[in-house]
């Protein structure tokens, strides 16, 4: 896999399902202040990262921030599943509302890699029936007849497939 060039600023959107990387791949490319969690925001609301309860309220707080970086023209990265197509859709209309492209970076591990990965995430492990409908929504917006993450509306979309791919792929930023 080539590096991944792109624009600073931009919105950069992590998706995949619980267990897929997504924290471990913005920790390693992107610096702490850039990367706007769901978990940290429902641990700021609730003091649990993991209290589905608060994902509301976490996602309110984290849709101002996103708003106040995205306005002040600093690339920002969200961290969260975002397998949804209005999930996505939503971050897409900020960002084009800014005036900065938004860049998808799909986390499309093998379904046994996720699921190990989230059954050693603890205390935070998602039910695995969760992370099962949420690796389904995923092959449908990847696969499916006409792909919702095509309709979106994103600048680029990179998926990446292999853990190995992961480990190896780097991040270039450039000017817009």
């Amino acid at each position: 896999m080539p590096d991944i060039v792109i624009a600073d600023p931009c919105l950069v959107v992590l998706i995949g399902a619980a267990g897929a990387g997504k924290s471990t791949f913005a920790a390693r490319h992107f610096a702490a202040d850039e990367i706007l969690s769901s978990d940290r925001f429902r641990a700021i609301v609730s003091g649990d990262e993991a209290d589905q309860g608060a994902t509301r309220a976490a996602f309110g707080r984290l849709d101002r921030e996103l708003w106040r970086r995205l306005r002040a023209g600093q690339l920002t990265v969200v961290d969260a599943t975002s397998i949804e197509p209005g999930a996505r859709r939503s971050l897409v209309v900020r960002a084009e509302a800014t005036g900065v492209p938004a860049v998808a970076i799909i986390l499309d591990l093998p379904a046994d890699v996720v699921l190990a990965r989230n059954a050693a995430r603890r205390p935070r492990v998602v039910d695995e029936a969760v992370v099962r409908r949420q690796l389904g929504r995923l092959r449908i917006a990847l696969d499916g007849p006409t792909p919702p993450i095509g309709r979106d509306g994103f600048a680029t979309v990179v998926v990446l497939r292999d853990p190995a791919e992961v480990e190896v792929v780097t991040i270039g930023r450039r000017p817009p």
